[in-house]
């Protein structure tokens, strides 16, 4: 195991780092709590269906509004709803081009990262 100081904002926090065998196979370590800063999270990427493709949430969050309606045909990159998060305004725009097959949340719903939000087919 390795030991780290990681400074954040001004932070230091002390980090152990365990290595593992080329498998991935490792001894279990008892290690002491370290504080963590949070992480961002990866964007969502679309995962394509046997229907469409999935239009998801990139970050937990509020829709605010919802820009198209069932059956619209949108351009890839063509905003999707509005999400808040964080006090901020997101659009959540079409991976890419087609038709909307359904829309799978409402307005004012608080989403999780991944949610499908919609379906473009």
């Amino acid at each position: 195991m390795k030991r780290y100081n990681i400074t954040v904002n001004g932070k230091t926090y002390d980090v152990a780092v365990e290595e593992t065998d080329a498998a991935g196979a490792s001894a279990p370590v008892a290690a002491a709590p370290v504080a963590a800063a949070p992480a961002a999270a990866p964007a969502a990427a679309p995962a394509p269906v046997a229907d469409g493709t999935k239009v998801t949430a990139p970050m937990p969050g509020t829709i605010l509004d919802i820009k198209v309606a069932v059956g619209d045909t949108v351009a890839s990159g063509q905003a999707i709803c509005v999400l808040e998060a964080m006090k901020m305004e997101n659009d959540v725009n079409a991976p890419c081009a087609g038709k909307v097959l359904s829309i799978n949340t409402t307005k004012g719903s608080a989403v999780e990262t991944g949610a499908v939000l919609a379906v473009i087919g």
